[in-house]
């Protein structure tokens, strides 16, 4: 098939979109078919790729594209791309990964018009149940992929640090609520070491830095700043728990993935999609509840049956998320769009 996929953003852009995309992309190709993905991000940065990207395209570019392909796929709604197919009429497959609206309700006038326009796909893929039930109830549910040849178990790394989040520092993450229940598990087990690791940057670190401050926990918390690459799969190699405790109902969650490749466990909150990204796996609790938090906490450190389990659990869980695995779903969809 030719494939002319549309990803708003894309490398060297940071996210979960993005990292999606492009492993969608690569495993299409290694799977035989031919790909061209359409992005707005006009920064190329350093890697290669075995795919045409245009960037920022003309309208000249997008027809042409489309009528290059035999199927369009979408990697979350990008209507500004695809639009040229409401002449060219071309099958297209639509993947939803974040909700349309806040959490598909209370739509503003552009929502509304994503909203309609997935009408116009011949098929929906969702990333989660959750997004299926609350964005496009017609639409195939397959679970996010993740880098397998990036996050990985290393083995030379111990792990010698506690509890992690990884995340941007926005309110909606919930990294204040990590903090707090840490301090709470410092406060409650005062004869014993601990530690929490914050990776990530955003307009709220300066108010968490101070809050880490009033709490007298900076010897127990580290700030590591926005990590990437190999750097990144250390850091996750050397914790035992992950927390992502999102006040926000997270579409899916693919750092639950990347955590759980790295053996760490997972603690997160109840909503949206994390739940089905953690599966057996790892833990959850109440969303926004520190008290509930901080029980999590202190059961993966006090079982180390429970974590052996939870770990041996995570081998089954990833498999279903391997980008091989993945990409075969997605295929079969658009196969059925051509058929």
């Amino acid at each position: 098939m030719k494939i002319l996929m549309c990803s708003h953003s894309f490398y060297p852009a940071i996210g979960g979109i993005e990292s999606i995309s492009e492993i969608l992309a690569e495993n299409f190709v290694k799977a035989g078919h031919q790909v061209h993905l359409l992005t707005w991000t006009k920064e190329c940065g350093e890697k290669t790729f075995s795919y045409p990207i245009t960037r920022n395209p003309k309208l000249i570019d997008l027809f042409k594209c489309i009528t290059w392909a035999d199927v369009l796929f979408e990697n979350n709604p990008c209507f500004q791309l695809s639009w040229p197919n409401l002449v060219l009429n071309k099958p297209k497959v639509s993947g939803l990964q974040t909700w349309i609206g806040t959490n598909g309700n209370q739509l503003n006038f552009k929502e509304k018009i994503k909203r309609k326009g997935l009408a116009l796909s011949t098929k929906l893929i969702a990333c989660s149940t959750a997004i299926k039930n609350k964005t496009a109830v017609q639409a195939i549910v397959i679970p996010n992929p993740y880098d397998s040849e990036k996050f990985r178990i290393k083995a030379e790394i111990t792990k010698s640090k506690d509890f992690l989040f990884l995340g941007r520092l926005v309110s909606d993450k919930g990294a204040s609520l990590a903090i707090k229940a840490f301090k709470l598990y410092q406060t409650q087990n005062t004869g014993e070491q601990s530690s929490l690791t914050i990776v990530g940057n955003g307009p709220e670190k300066d108010n968490l830095v101070q809050e880490v401050k009033n709490a007298g926990l900076e010897d127990h918390v580290e700030f590591l700043g926005s990590v990437q690459g190999e750097r990144l799969v250390d850091i996750l190699n050397a914790h035992r728990f992950l927390l992502v405790p999102s006040i926000w109902d997270e579409p899916f969650g693919i750092v639950v993935l990347e955590g759980m490749a790295c053996a760490c466990v997972p603690i997160v909150s109840d909503g949206g999609g994390l739940p089905e990204a953690t599966g057996n796996a790892g833990l959850t609790f109440i969303k926004g509840d520190v008290n509930d938090l901080y029980k999590c906490m202190l059961q993966v450190k006090q079982d180390k049956n429970l974590v052996q389990e939870l770990q041996k659990a995570a081998i089954t869980h990833l498999d279903k998320h391997q980008a091989a695995q993945v990409t075969k779903q997605y295929l079969a969809v658009l196969h059925s769009c051509l058929a």
